[in-house]
């Protein structure tokens, strides 16, 4: 079997359909097209489903991906191993992150990261949504989710803690929420997802609560979020590490500090592609960030001990 069909195959199925496939290895629909054809053709079975819009594997289809995958990153090992050998570490990272803990918490040590090995380049999009990693060519995601999907690997990166906070003009003339109920009648700050009700799971003792809220002031850009909380405009739903500044300063107070809250998930996750070769760059920035990451986390939870 010609190794270079095989690799064309996973390539095409990573792509997602034929066009991409084109445009990331510099040609043709129509070559692409016809490569796949003679593949299956000395094969004689069906390898991919094509779609309008997709190309999907069939069971033959995904089996010889996956040869092919172990193929490719065996030939991509190789190939840096040689590349590589004597120098300094190179190579590219194309990291998506969320707006706020990505410019809030993960600036510093992505700064830090690019100081120790500045032959690794690093691409950075600041983003909220849940890609597809395959289709949008990144090699690491870090998200807040309830449950990874099943496709990726998912490493934790520690608890996501939502705080109700406000202003300490807006706690004294207004007060601050109680009780978990009170957040439904106050002015409320917060993320959500367009057009649902915020639902938000709420946790004492272990047991969980679950309050349905109608925010008046949305966005998925928690330093907006933070710069509202700030001006007085009403109380924040936001992760603490939004507003942890202002609480040392005492310029920001919480309350329901006894409420574990969440909205979105209570892990933050590194996630990335299970079967995608991680070249030297890949996996000493992952292992770089999942450091940084349980230091973060065993400070927070030396802080809330100590308070």
């Amino acid at each position: 079997m010609d190794v270079h069909a095989l690799t064309m195959l996973v390539q095409i199925l990573d792509a997602g359909n034929l066009s991409e496939a084109a445009r990331r290895l510099k040609m043709s629909r129509a070559n692409i097209s016809y490569h796949l054809n003679q593949l299956e053709r000395s094969i004689g079975q069906q390898l991919v489903r094509r779609t309008t819009r997709r190309v999907e594997p069939t069971e033959i289809g995904l089996k010889l991906y996956e040869h092919g995958r172990t193929i490719q990153n065996e030939l991509l090992a190789a190939r840096e191993s040689i590349t590589t050998l004597g120098q300094r570490l190179q190579g590219r990272v194309r990291l998506s992150v969320p707006s706020g803990y990505g410019q809030l918490v993960m600036a510093p040590w992505l700064l830090d990261f690019k100081r120790h090995h500045p032959g690794i380049v690093l691409d950075v999009m600041f983003e909220n949504r849940v890609e597809d990693l395959m289709r949008d060519e990144v090699d690491v995601a870090v998200r807040v989710l309830s449950e990874p999907p099943q496709n990726l690997v998912a490493r934790d990166m520690g608890p996501v803690r939502y705080v109700a906070c406000a202003s300490r003009a807006f706690a004294e003339e207004q007060g601050l929420p109680q009780r978990l109920e009170d957040l439904r009648t106050a002015p409320l700050i917060t993320a959500a997802v367009i057009g649902r009700q915020l639902r938000v799971a709420a946790y004492l003792r272990e047991e969980r609560h679950e309050v349905l809220l109608e925010p008046t002031l949305i966005s998925e850009n928690f330093l907006f979020l933070r710069q509202a909380v700030q001006a007085g405009l009403g109380v924040g739903l936001v992760p603490d590490y939004v507003v942890q500044e202002d609480v040392d300063r005492g310029e920001i107070a919480t309350s329901l500090d006894e409420w574990r809250l969440s909205i979105f998930g209570t892990h933050m996750h590194l996630l990335y592609m299970p079967n995608r070769h991680h070249t030297r760059a890949m996996a000493t920035f992952i292992e770089f960030i999942l450091r940084r990451a349980r230091t973060s986390a065993e400070r927070l939870a030396a802080s809330a001990t100590d308070a």
